[in-house]
């Protein structure tokens, strides 16, 4: 299975095809594609889409004797965001049916509504795999998970219809979209008609709200994306357990919606939304000490460490 991801190793920063126990970083990257020894890949360019992905995908094939592969063993490196610098980090609100229930809202049929879309801040929000999700000391009391399918797009998609949504997309990696349900600035304020919003919007955007990884799974891998089994863990108990098959809109339709007026660029994410078994419904968040795993389905586990927030 072709899952790629970002590493460092001894301070360098590597490309590698994620495994379960290791990682097999891609050496002489540069010689084999006849580039400069400074040019700067990144995960988009051997995906689907793009430029270098034929080549990787025959090279792979050949077992190529150019293409060196070093084994490293996950405790020896750090894995790092798939994608650390998106021009658009894009998520969805109340995608799953059960989920919109369990808020208390009434579902509506999917002809008569549209996907919410919102945006978190790439640069401080986006966190690496087995890096700390802060609890922000402002408003610490309830900040919970959100485990979500993230879709990696691989090529410019502006109006695409739903049908050829997918050839678009590059791969498919894990997002936790952290949330804090309490958020609440200037207690003592008066009340406006768009506060509630913008309490929930605000409360997606504290630094570190965002883990993503461990790899990019390609989209070859992965031609159904609304068949993927999905499974949060807080401290080893299962707190989100779906498929992504609970989808109210797919990832195609979302693709697809968002394109009519978002032109979509290479190495933009779109995050899917999240299924029922948020902490919020249970009345259950996190705490600094508590590990967080997310599982989807042909794609890997997104672990995490809750820590408070530094003084």
């Amino acid at each position: 299975m072709m899952r790629l991801c970002r590493f460092e190793f001894h301070g360098t920063e590597k490309i590698g095809i994620y495994q379960d126990e290791t990682v097999l970083e891609l050496k002489n990257l540069q010689q084999e594609f006849g580039l400069k020894t400074d040019h700067r890949f990144t995960l988009v360019d051997f995906l689907p889409g793009g430029e270098f992905h034929s080549r990787l995908q025959t090279l792979m094939k050949e077992s190529s004797k150019s293409l060196e592969l070093v084994e490293h063993v996950h405790s020896e490196i750090k894995l790092l965001v798939p994608i650390p610098n998106p021009s658009k980090l894009l998520l969805l609100a109340g995608n799953y049916a059960k989920h919109v229930e369990e808020r208390g809202d009434v579902s509506e049929e999917r002809a008569r509504t549209f996907p919410y879309v919102f945006m978190k801040p790439p640069s401080t929000t986006l966190t690496h795999p087995h890096g700390p999700i802060q609890i922000p000391a402002a408003s610490p009391d309830q900040i919970d998970w959100e485990l979500e399918l993230a879709v990696v797009i691989g090529q410019h998609c502006s109006n695409v219809s739903e049908e050829n949504a997918l050839d678009y997309v590059a791969g498919y990696t894990i997002v936790n979209d952290i949330t804090d349900r309490k958020f609440r600035p200037n207690p003592g304020r008066t009340e406006r008609p768009r506060d509630k919003f913008f309490d929930w919007l605000h409360g997606k955007w504290h630094d570190t709200f965002c883990p993503m990884g461990p790899c990019i799974t390609s989209a070859t891998e992965i031609p159904d994306p609304q068949s993927l089994a999905m499974t949060l863990r807080v401290n080893g108990n299962i707190e989100q357990d779906a498929s992504t098959s609970e989808m109210v809109f797919p990832v195609a339709s979302v693709i697809s919606f968002i394109s009519q007026f978002v032109t979509l660029e290479p190495g933009d994410i779109i995050s899917t939304g999240t299924p029922a078994g948020v902490g919020h419904a249970k009345e259950r968040f996190l705490r600094p000490g508590d590990h967080v795993a997310g599982t989807i389905e042909k794609i890997g586990i997104l672990e995490n460490t809750v820590v408070a927030s530094p003084a």
